[in-house]
């Protein structure tokens, strides 16, 4: 049956249709209160002139359709559809950002930890925060002074020892008999739920009574800690209140677009203030219809959020508008408004973020280089790190199967490598085939002289590796007693970064992010340094080995022999006049004796050695080189 006898048996009811190819792949989904009359509207000569359109009938072979009772019901099940089919002729959002919680699990010892998703487990969940580093500063505020932990062990089942946290006093030590009681945790368990909850005051209130009996109890230390905890939770409560009468929650769409290229800012405003940026980026928008893609982008972006504001700012209406503000304020139970601001305070803020939008797409499509600056803190921001780190320092591993293990150090500061402070390390207390150790090797000899030389930390501390390597750099920063440094590590294969206390969650870039390709550069020059470093060692080993053993030659003969012929398969490969006239006839006639007069000359290809090997790839011959 062709498409035109199919449209016209739709119903005239609200639902769903999908145009699919001849080999059933869903081309396009869309929604309509009457589905006959919407989809008999692609149908017009001047809806087929468009080249949208006009692609999208030229390819669908089929066509089917779900009828629901309303338009929410539609709305809905094409948000959904459209996330599980991806059509091409769809607008897609493909960065599927979310924001974190701070998450209070349901357990005989509860634990705090940062989390995206949001389970029917029992647990508290509480959020989503703005900016996203924001969750993991309250954690870190949690272990700090409530010392409620993260812990990844069961905290129900009795171990022997206490770890590193409970020495360090971020954590009350539930898992080891004796170190704390069920009530004392419980208690400090409520605080977190109070402190979390935004209850300040009842927090406060609570805080000052047991500071008032440890002091009656004599107990003096305690008093003072309780006593400095709820000086901070006051302090926090006011500058709430001080918040609450600024201003209102509101999210701000805007756009710049230069077909197929379009580029999308999404200010998030809290309380008055602008407290993140999200910045989406679309390649392949043929033909662009604002109004289209401003409805489906909010439609993804939203109906699935656990988190609605109050009001929604966009640069242009769109259909299905009121439909959408029924639906979002039934699942936020409150009202919620999608308007245009044509004026005031509110379109002075439109326009900023359409300036935005226009400098993002600028960045992004047309290659702009950004200050060192705006580098920082964009890395900052996707790493969900306290700071924009000004210098970072990078490290690498290289070996062959455990032998003649190296390592190299990188820096970047401000903007550009930094090559005066490259360092390099010979490992001397690892044996055999141990990345992770001969990591923390390096990491431990590099910043303890830092400490002992009273120098500051880079800003971030970046790992050439996977998660073992990135808790090895951990376990020699906390034994330093570090345990505040930022630290990272960027994994091959899928380029995948790991922020340490954030592991569960890896920070996934989009391949054309500028900050992913920033780490990338840093990972790469750190491996190059290490590769070039551990060939020239090696080869000055070899060559080492055996002409030394050659009577008569020399130290200053093998260095001259070695900056010349480069490897002992080459020297052996040379002809009696080329060494005459590198070393002397003398020290020739010596290399030949010992080498032996018939040598079989062999190409140089296949005499070449293979490559050195990071602790996890092989290098290509053509990206030797020495920066």
């Amino acid at each position: 049956m062709e498409l035109r006898e199919k449209v016209a048996q739709l119903p005239t009811q609200p639902g769903v249709y999908l145009y699919k190819d001849a080999e059933g792949t869903v081309l396009y989904v869309g929604k309509a209160k009457n589905l006959r009359s919407r989809v008999r509207s692609y149908f017009n000569e001047d809806r087929l002139a468009e080249v949208k359109t006009g692609s999208l009938i030229a390819e669908a072979r089929d066509l089917d359709f779900i009828q629901v009772d309303n338009n929410k019901e539609a709305l809905a099940l094409e948000n959904n559809l459209i996330k599980q089919y991806k059509p091409r002729f769809n607008v897609l959002l493909r960065d599927d950002k979310t924001y974190p919680y701070v998450k209070l699990t349901n357990e005989r010892y509860p634990r705090v930890y940062v989390t995206r998703r949001i389970l029917k487990d029992g647990a508290g969940y509480y959020g989503p925060y703005f900016p996203g580093n924001l969750a993991h500063r309250l954690v870190h505020f949690i272990h700090r002074h409530f010392k409620v932990p993260s812990c990844k062990i069961d905290l129900g089942r009795k171990h022997s020892h206490p770890c590193l946290q409970y020495h360090i006093h971020r954590c009350l030590g539930p898992c080891v008999s004796g170190l704390t009681t069920d009530e004392e945790y419980a208690a400090a368990v409520r605080d977190v739920r109070l402190f979390l909850e935004g209850r300040h005051r009842d927090l406060a209130d609570e805080l000052q009574r047991r500071m008032q009996a440890a002091s009656e109890e004599m107990c003096f230390e305690e008093a003072a800690s309780l006593r400095n905890l709820m000086t901070t939770v006051r302090e926090m409560e006011q500058r709430q209140k001080m918040a609450a009468v600024e201003g209102e929650n509101v999210d701000i769409f805007a756009y710049y677009a230069e077909a197929p290229l379009v580029a999308v800012n999404l200010f998030h405003l809290r309380k008055g203030k602008i407290v993140d940026r999200r910045e989406m980026f679309w390649e392949d928008q043929v033909e662009f219809n604002a109004s289209e893609f401003i409805g489906a982008v909010l439609k993804q972006v939203y109906l699935n959020n656990q988190f609605i504001p109050a009001r929604i700012h966009v640069p242009a209406d769109f259909e299905d508008r009121e439909e959408l503000e029924e639906f979002l304020s039934d699942l936020r139970g409150r009202r919620v408004e999608i308007a245009t601001p044509q004026r005031g305070a509110k379109k002075a803020l439109l326009s900023l973020v359409e300036t935005n939008a226009r400098h993002s797409f600028d960045q992004r499509f047309r290659v702009m280089k950004p200050s060192s600056k705006a580098i920082g803190e964009a890395l900052r921001d996707a790493l969900n790190l306290a700071e924009a780190p000004r210098r970072i320092e990078c490290f690498d591993i290289s070996h062959i199967q455990g032998t003649d293990k190296v390592a190299s150090m990188v820096v970047w500061e401000e903007g550009k490598m930094k090559k005066s402070d490259y360092r390099k390390f010979i490992i001397r207390t690892v044996v055999g085939n141990d990345d992770f150790a001969s990591m923390r090797e390096v990491v431990t000899r590099r910043y303890s002289k830092l400490q002992e030389e009273k120098k500051p930390f880079p800003g971030l501390v970046l790992v050439d590796g996977g998660l073992g390597q990135l808790h090895a750099a951990a376990e020699a920063l906390e034994a330093l007693g570090n345990t505040y440094q930022p630290l990272a590590s960027i994994a091959k294969r899928e380029e995948w970064i790991y922020v340490y206390g954030q592991e569960d969650e890896p920070v996934i870039l989009d391949k054309f992010s500028p900050i992913l390709h920033l780490v990338q550069t840093i990972r790469d020059e750190a491996h190059r340094f290490a590769v070039t470093f551990h060939r020239t060692r090696r080869n000055a080993q070899r060559l080492t080995s055996e002409l030394h053993s050659i009577p008569g030659i020399g130290n200053k003969t093998v260095e001259k022999l070695l900056r010349t012929y480069g490897s002992l398969e080459r020297v052996k490969q040379a002809s009696p006049e080329d060494l005459a006239r590198t070393v002397g006839k003398a020290c020739a006639a010596r290399l030949r004796a010992f080498f032996g007069e018939h040598v079989v000359d062999v190409p140089v290809a296949v005499l070449a050695e293979p490559p050195a090997t990071t602790s996890e790839a092989l290098v290509e011959p053509e990206r030797e080189h020495v920066g």
